[in-house]
């Protein structure tokens, strides 16, 4: 598990820096929210990672399926339309950005990415499947603007976690560079084809295909 945990960061970050460049180009990314919430993540994805060598594979692979099924049920709510009202009280952060409002309640945003970013970096997953539900559901976040900021957050998240778990060993090198030439050519393909696609129905998928990896990885853990 570990192994798996240090090598699929290492290919995580190949496709998070693909999608993210692709998203960019496409003006659809928060940077306010990429480098305050990416700077939690990335900090916390560091201590998740150094930490995982602690805990045995099949708790982190029950921790993960909980959390994926909690972020896939989210993705199934309907979404704000974003805040148009300033909420100007300690603790709300008003981003205002083109003709969108978001407010974002840190009393609620912030524990939740400190908590994505420990996970994400000790399983060595994608923080964005649980960044995504919390900026689109929580902080009326466009569901793709929410999608190319989750994916820049994931480069930083990706490589912290990285660090992390490799500061104890088990990288699978020979693993690592195939994949993450695969994992560069469809962060490509896939960012396109969700800027392609229409928001509700790409949030819909999303949240689906979330809960099916939940309920894999829960049959998974207890079959062992």
């Amino acid at each position: 598990m570990h192994v798996a945990s240090t090598t699929s960061q290492f290919i995580l970050m190949g496709s998070a820096l693909s999608g993210a460049l692709i998203f960019k180009k496409a003006k659809m990314m928060s940077w306010p929210l990429v480098f305050f919430f990416g700077g939690i993540n990335a900090i916390m994805a560091f201590i998740g990672g150094f930490e995982a060598h602690l805990f045995p594979g099949n708790t982190l692979k029950i921790i993960l399926a909980f959390i994926l099924g909690i972020a896939g049920i989210m993705m199934l709510f309907p979404e704000k339309q974003g805040y148009q009202k300033e909420i100007n009280r300690f603790g709300y952060w008003n981003i205002l950005e083109g003709d969108s409002r978001y407010v974002i309640n840190l009393w609620i945003a912030v524990p939740l990415t400190m908590a994505t970013g420990f996970f994400a970096g000790m399983l060595g997953v994608s923080g964005g499947s649980f960044l995504v539900p919390l900026m689109v559901i929580a902080c009326g976040v466009p569901m793709q603007t929410a999608v190319g900021t989750a994916t820049a957050m994931l480069f930083a998240t990706a490589l912290s976690g990285f660090i992390g778990n490799a500061l104890h060993g088990g990288f699978n090198i020979e693993l690592a560079i195939p994949g993450g030439v695969a994992a560069i050519l469809g962060g490509i393909i896939g960012s396109k084809i969700a800027l392609r696609t229409k928001p509700k129905f790409l949030k819909s998928i999303s949240g689906l295909i979330t809960i099916i990896a939940a309920i894999l990885m829960f049959a998974n853990s207890v079959s062992q």
